[in-house]
């Protein structure tokens, strides 16, 4: 593996092989329900930051996996993220229209198709975990429990809940540890499981950055809501204030937000420290998260 690429090279390297992996796997125009696989395409082609499958590549280097390992099981985490973007973006749930630059799925194709889009893609992630290699029950049971009552899903009810609502920092950030943290550690886990066998030590590092980011990622997203518009994000900007949205700019102030954001990235650089040089790339998406602008 060339371990002397800048980040821009290497990141666009591995989304374009996360994108032509995901191609492949996705039903084609020849499935039994033409429909049903355009708008699976639909959901997961041509867009997206594929942060998940890039953490899954980053950790599957540290534990020194061929990227060819990991390819099934970025996918499958991609697959479970797109899935929950497009029943998030329901009318039942957010009624959001725009979603990566271009009309939702219910949008695009209608209600029910986006609904079984979504269940299609939860079931496709797991057809791809099966072929993964390394195999096993283990693979399954870590995606299984990220995207389940106790993960995002759990995390999206939560939001739910918290719909005009005063939570302190502690619920937000516990709500956010399930919906958006839960996957965002599992990419981790399941692309270091790709490679050579992790002392505790390393997979507790790895566990304390993937939680560290995590939350970073949504508090920068909540910044954004408010400082990027349509134009720049691909979906909706302000969506979270007019829906009354608990968030971490609502909670905290813009400002302090900010210097929350920064605070997570120190802290998931610093669970990063003892892992050396073998862990740049994750190092190097930390920074990435909290530098972005959509």
């Amino acid at each position: 593996m060339r371990d002397d690429l800048a980040f821009a090279v290497w990141s666009r390297e591995r989304q374009q092989r996360i994108e032509a992996v995901l191609a492949q796997l996705l039903p084609s125009e020849a499935a039994p329900s033409p429909r049903l696989a355009a708008a699976m395409r639909y959901a997961v082609l041509g867009g997206g930051k594929r942060v998940r499958p890039l953490l899954a590549y980053a950790a599957g280097e540290f534990a020194s996996a061929d990227p060819a390992a990991v390819d099934s099981r970025a996918a499958a985490v991609e697959f479970i993220h797109a899935y929950s973007l497009i029943h998030d973006d329901l009318p039942c749930m957010d009624d959001d229209a725009l979603r990566r630059g271009k009309p939702t799925v219910h949008v695009a194709f209608d209600v029910a198709t986006a609904l079984l889009a979504g269940d299609a893609l939860q079931s496709l992630a797991f057809e791809a975990l099966n072929g993964a290699f390394p195999p096993g029950a283990h693979a399954c049971r870590v995606l299984a429990q990220a995207a389940g009552h106790a993960g995002m899903a759990g995390g999206q009810q939560l939001d739910l809940d918290a719909t005009g609502a005063a939570l302190d920092l502690e619920a937000l950030m516990r709500l956010h540890a399930l919906k958006t943290g839960a996957l965002i550690r599992a990419a981790v886990r399941l692309g270091a499981a790709c490679g050579r066998p992790l002392a505790d030590a390393e997979a507790h590092a790895l566990d304390a950055f993937a939680d560290a980011a995590g939350l970073a990622f949504q508090v920068v997203d909540d910044v954004l809501d408010v400082e990027g518009s349509a134009a720049t994000l691909g979906k909706t900007a302000g969506k979270d204030a007019a829906q009354d949205k608990a968030t971490f700019v609502t909670l905290l102030g813009l400002a302090s937000a900010k210097r929350h954001a920064h605070a997570l990235h120190e802290n998931a650089r610093a669970a990063l420290a003892p892992l050396g040089g073998a862990a740049r790339r994750l190092s190097e998406i930390a920074d990435w998260i909290v530098l972005r602008t959509h």
